[in-house]
């Protein structure tokens, strides 16, 4: 299965949203990740979608019907060009006597902000691409995570 990243510009209304999600989910794909924001202009909303696909031909037909729906202004497929994406993080770890030097070590491989700082836990924020993600997050398990929170990928151009 390859991943895909789209990128849709839309109408900031209610509704939207739905809408494009019951497109995905009527011809069968889960969406991966999904992102929502508004853009510099408040009356736009940036949707960045990550699905799985194996049939080109089927994505192809969902670009279509979204590029059909009113509220759709522009859907790019970012997957074939040059895009930075990111993620953020949000990890509620041990932070103990025991660990805290184990933290110190990833926190200068990772450059992660560490605060909410507790008797025996902390909060960490970090902020990078997917690979990178996965990769603190094996680091962070012999740790102790308690709590992890993690938003879609958010994609653009370059």
């Amino acid at each position: 299965m390859s991943v895909h990243i789209l990128q849709a510009l839309v109408e900031n209304k209610f509704g939207v949203l739905a809408r494009i999600a019951s497109l995905f989910s009527a011809r069968g794909y889960n969406i991966q990740s999904l992102a929502v924001g508004e853009t510099h202009d408040p009356t736009v909303s940036c949707m960045t979608i990550v699905v799985n696909a194996e049939d080109e031909g089927i994505l192809e037909q969902i670009q279509k019907q979204l590029n059909k729906l009113i509220d759709v202004i522009t859907v790019r497929d970012l997957t074939r060009t040059d895009y930075i994406d990111r993620e953020l993080l949000l990890v509620r770890l041990r932070y103990d006597a025991g660990n805290r030097d184990k933290v110190d070590a990833l926190h200068e491989r990772y450059t992660f902000h560490l605060f909410d700082k507790q008797e025996n836990y902390a909060v960490l924020e970090f902020t990078g691409d997917s690979t990178l993600v996965e990769s603190l997050l094996s680091d962070l398990e012999p740790i102790g995570v308690t709590e992890l929170v993690r938003t879609g990928k958010i994609a653009i151009s370059k």
